[in-house]
């Protein structure tokens, strides 16, 4: 019998697109193809009795089209937290590669081609409680920061909140969207490599589980 399993967490992306992406709009990649970094926060998770809280997880990845086409895929290496123990090595392997269903299945099984490698490093996430910005860092793999985007309408004290996007990347259990401005993105991991700024980067607060049926 498959293990229950629960995750919540954060989500945040850097990419070659420009402000907003139109990924999370459902719509094809701001100049036809993308090139990006993934990363997840679990804040508290499960699988079974593996105690998942705390750790991270990387993808960096790149692809032509619509990602939500049917017949686009990407080409994509995973990061996993090298903190991680074996079962909760194990473990992750089997969410995220989609084994134990949920949303990661139907993102392994439609949106995934090529599996670049799997690797396990220090992956450091870090995200400002008001979502002023966010940081990424795994050394000598894939680095990035981010702003939240304001501008001369923005109000003190209220952030940017993009409700019910028609794309959102962690699948339908992703909350709000808030946009910001890559400050910094370089990835160099799975014959990948990029250095930019000034795109794209997001943050969308998610929940997965088992019970979860698409």
């Amino acid at each position: 019998m498959a293990e229950q399993w629960r995750i919540v967490g954060d989500f945040v992306d850097f990419c070659k697109c420009r402000v907003p992406c139109p990924c999370t709009f459902a719509q094809p990649p701001t100049e036809g193809d993308c090139e990006g970094i993934i990363a997840y926060r679990i804040r508290e998770g499960n699988y079974g009795d593996v105690d998942l809280g705390g750790l991270n997880v990387v993808g960096v990845l790149r692809f032509e089209g619509n990602i939500w086409d049917e017949d686009t895929r990407m080409d994509a290496g995973l990061v996993l937290d090298e903190r991680a123990d074996e079962r909760q090595r194990e473990a992750l392997q089997t969410v995220f590669g989609g084994q134990a269903g949920g949303w990661p299945k139907v993102f392994a099984d439609t949106m995934l081609g090529n599996l670049l490698g799997l690797e396990f490093a220090p992956i450091e996430l870090e995200i400002d409680d008001d979502l002023s910005s966010w940081r990424l860092s795994v050394p000598g793999k894939a680095e990035g920061s981010a702003e939240l985007l304001t501008g001369p309408t923005s109000r003190p004290g209220e952030r940017l909140a993009v409700l019910n996007p028609p794309g959102s990347e962690p699948g339908p259990g992703g909350g709000a969207v808030t946009y910001g401005i890559a400050s910094k993105e370089k990835a160099n991991a799975f014959g990948l490599d990029w250095e930019r700024s000034g795109r794209s980067s997001k943050h969308i607060p998610f929940e997965w589980s088992s019970e979860d049926e698409f």
